[in-house]
């Protein structure tokens, strides 16, 4: 008996797409609220569809052109018949502050849900948005702080989130005009974007 029936193939796509990141939003896994299965976000067919946060907060990173990624390795076993993913985000932030040296203690002494907004375009011309950590969490455990050494060397932060998860990460619903201005989405009164 099988398990699972595919239900569509897949053409060629455009031959031009972008990538990288162009902003990471942060959000405090537990001030992710009910469904407790995902943590506050509630998916269908591999898409966020709703979002409810207690804290109506999500802190927006800008990346600098062509430096953040986020990869999500499928790790599976024959044997054991299981299967699971791995997301993980690399950011770079350039200059070494004292602010930016307490946030980053504070981003690895907090468990977070990651939404990175991707330069690739959906057909209504909005970003791409992805959730990461929706029902285990991210964590930062790895970087570095890098003074660079010739005067044209870069100067700053390399930090590198990651999780695991049973179910590979959904992209969020598409935006009207702003991210995250979603109707099902629940962040209070006013933008939850914080930057």
């Amino acid at each position: 008996m099988a398990c699972g029936i595919l239900t569509k193939g897949r053409g060629l796509d455009c031959n031009r797409i972008s990538g990288g990141i162009k902003f990471v939003y942060f959000g405090v896994y537990d001030q992710f609220t009910a469904p407790i299965e995902t943590v506050g976000l509630v998916q269908a067919s591999g898409e966020v569809t709703d979002i409810e946060m207690a804290s109506n907060v999500l802190y927006r990173y800008t990346m600098p052109l062509g430096v953040a990624s986020l990869t999500e390795t499928i790790v599976g076993s024959r044997e054991n018949g299981t299967i699971y993913y791995t997301p993980s985000l690399s950011v770079i932030l350039n200059r070494l502050t004292k602010e930016d040296q307490n946030q980053i203690k504070l981003l690895g002494a907090t468990k977070l849900v990651c939404f990175a907004q991707l330069n690739a375009t959906l057909p209504s011309g909005n970003d791409v948005i992805v959730a990461l950590g929706v029902t285990n969490g991210m964590e930062l455990n790895a970087g570095t702080m890098d003074s660079g050494a010739a005067w044209g060397d870069r100067g700053g932060y390399t930090l590198t989130f990651d999780g695991i998860e049973a179910e590979p990460f959904p992209m969020v619903a598409d935006y009207t005009t702003d991210p995250f201005d979603n109707a099902a989405f629940n962040f209070g009164v006013g933008n939850p974007i914080t930057s």
